[in-house]
Order: C-alpha cells, then sequence, then structure tokens
C-alpha cells in the first residue's frame, strides 16, 4: 500500500470571445401561429352559411387542418425574421473562465 496522498491540479484561468444575443423561443412563434390560424379558421367558418347535412363542427375542423397549418408556417417565417434580425444586434465580449480539474482517485 502506498500512503501517498494526490496532489490537486492547479486551475487553468483565461478569458474568451464569446457573443451574446437574445434569441426568440422559436416553439412559442409556432404554437402562437398554430393558435391564430384556428381563431381565423373559426372566424371564417362562421361568417358562411353552414351545410345542414355536414354541420358547424365537421366543418370548422376539415378547414381547421389547413389554418392551423398556415399559421405554424407563417410564425416559423416570423421567428426565422427575428432570429436573423437578433443575429445582427449580437454584441461581442470577453468571458473569464476557471477550470478545475479533479484529482485522480486512486484504484485499489
Amino acid at each position: 500500500m502506498s500512503d501517498a496522498t494526490p496532489e490537486t491540479p492547479a486551475p487553468e484561468a483565461g478569458t474568451e470571445k464569446v457573443t451574446v444575443r437574445r434569441a426568440p423561443k422559436i416553439p412559442a412563434f409556432l404554437i402562437g401561429g398554430g393558435g391564430v390560424g384556428a381563431i381565423a379558421t373559426l372566424i371564417l367558418t362562421s361568417m358562411f352559411p353552414i351545410d345542414p347535412l355536414v354541420g358547424f363542427g365537421p366543418l370548422f375542423a376539415y378547414f381547421s387542418l389547413f389554418g392551423v397549418t398556415a399559421g405554424v408556417l407563417l410564425g416559423a417565417i416570423l421567428a426565422l425574421i427575428v432570429d436573423y434580425r437578433s443575429k445582427k444586434r449580437a454584441k461581442t465580449g470577453e468571458a473569464e473562465f476557471i477550470t478545475e480539474k479533479r484529482p485522480e482517485e486512486p484504484t485499489a
């Protein structure tokens, strides 16, 4: 058996250039666009006469397939535009870091 204690290595420090920007949350844009598409479909479906053989519910469900899809697509396009603009406003700075290494554990 060895009575030697492992030495702790010295931490390494330094600076690094980083880019900071406010990026949009893309799922929020997609969900919001789908919601707006569903509301627009509801309004447009209620503006026109309803076929009594089909009814309002199935007609709204059918057209919401198109309305929600269009809303999600428009939300995705809007999110990409906002993301592109946030890249233009990104700022570069320096960040300090410290890396500490764990001492190696003795094997038995």
